[in-house]
């Protein structure tokens, strides 16, 4: 694994974390980023709370085909719970808040600047058919980049 850059650097005080080669879905991790872009901290955090457990869902913006709406969602009509890539993210938003704590800041002054996946390596499979045919079963990885600033 070669070593990855954040795409973004942040001016002022910051803190920032980035998740390797995660097990999630890209499309999903790429709505929950751009959801949680330019949220506060302790907002971001209780959101994906509530899409761990079903409360509130994540609007599809761009991978909306065949996305059933969600009753009563802020910001776009189709909308899911990715529960997995939901913890995931979480994971890295409590990193990168612990590197704040870490650095003197406050968490709950801060705000998320920057939310972005980066594609990870294709981990190849096979999967037996019958007739001593194959099929491929790859799983794709996501690298989840964090960086937080203080609000001013």
């Amino acid at each position: 694994m070669g070593k990855l850059n954040y795409s973004r650097e942040a001016e002022g005080r910051f803190s920032r974390a980035m998740g390797h080669e995660l097990h999630i879905s890209p499309k999903h991790a790429r709505e929950i980023c751009n959801l949680i872009r330019g949220m506060k901290v302790s907002q971001a955090r209780s959101y994906l709370e509530d899409v761990v457990t079903l409360k509130r869902a994540v609007p599809f913006k761009r991978y909306a085909r065949n996305v059933a709406h969600r009753h009563g969602m802020i910001g776009g009509g189709a909308g899911r719970y990715p529960q997995k890539a939901a913890k995931a993210v979480l994971v890295v938003l409590q990193n990168a808040t612990s590197n704040a704590e870490y650095k003197g800041l406050e968490p709950d002054k801060m705000k998320v600047y920057h939310a972005g996946t980066l594609k990870g390596r294709t981990i190849r499979g096979w999967m037996p058919r019958a007739m001593g045919r194959a099929t491929p079963k790859n799983t794709e990885t996501v690298s989840v980049e964090m960086i937080l600033t203080e609000m001013v």
